[in-house]
């Protein structure tokens, strides 16, 4: 399903090079749950980004269900996003003046789907994460475990072959930390969607059927 080979990326800063990912080769298959572990700046985040269609190599090769992301244009990439990747991230990023059900609903905009069906979908992923009650709540009514988990709702609701999640208990407390896992951990195995994570948390490890380690860019 996620095949890199041979993988680098290069930033410029002023004269400076700098190499945030060297030589990663990964294959991740359908279904997985897999953590990406390393301290801060040792490319995670970078690699999640490249493995999101929100960037490209500087060389190598990103193959997403079985398509080469450096041959796509930037439309192409949108759409392959938006149909097939979910994103969560470590700051919710969710929108602050719409609600719950709002927050939810707006990438089936983005995809046009039937009004009825948007509704339905909502609804639906809405009562799977606990949140039925909270709709109509913007985010700054909601608690950090509950923004976390309109984040999950909004990734999952276009029924995603992928999730991405950056860093997704870094915000939470423990006890809402291990929630949020255990509630990602049981839609994995429900809706066999694959999970990739990018954190320095150990307890995502417990929860992980495969673990990864990056230091200074690459895979140890």
């Amino acid at each position: 399903m996620i095949l890199l080979k041979n993988v680098t990326k290069e930033y410029r800063l002023g004269k400076t090079i700098v190499h945030a990912l060297r030589g990663i080769d990964l294959d991740i298959g359908k279904g997985e749950f897999v953590s990406i572990c390393g301290p801060s700046g040792s490319g995670k985040s970078t690699l999640l980004n490249l493995i999101g269609c929100l960037d490209i190599p500087t060389s190598g090769t990103v193959h997403i269900m079985d398509t080469n992301i450096i041959s796509l244009q930037d439309a192409d990439l949108a759409r392959l996003r938006n149909r097939t990747i979910g994103f969560i991230f470590q700051m919710f990023n969710l929108i602050p003046v719409l609600n719950a059900y709002e927050n939810v609903e707006y990438p089936l905009i983005l995809q046009g789907l039937p009004k009825q069906e948007k509704r339905e979908r909502v609804l639906r992923i809405i009562e799977e994460v606990g949140l039925s009650d909270f709709i109509k709540h913007r985010p700054d009514e909601l608690s950090g475990g509950q923004r976390q988990r309109v984040a999950i709702a909004r990734a999952l609701v276009t029924n995603p072959k992928l999730v991405l999640a950056d860093e997704p208990t870094a915000n939470l407390d423990a006890k809402t930390g291990i929630e949020i896992l255990e509630l990602m951990k049981k839609m994995n195995e429900k809706d066999k969607t694959t999970f990739i994570f990018s954190t320095h948390d150990p307890k995502v490890e417990q929860y992980a059927n495969k673990t990864y380690t990056l230091s200074d860019g690459s895979i140890t």
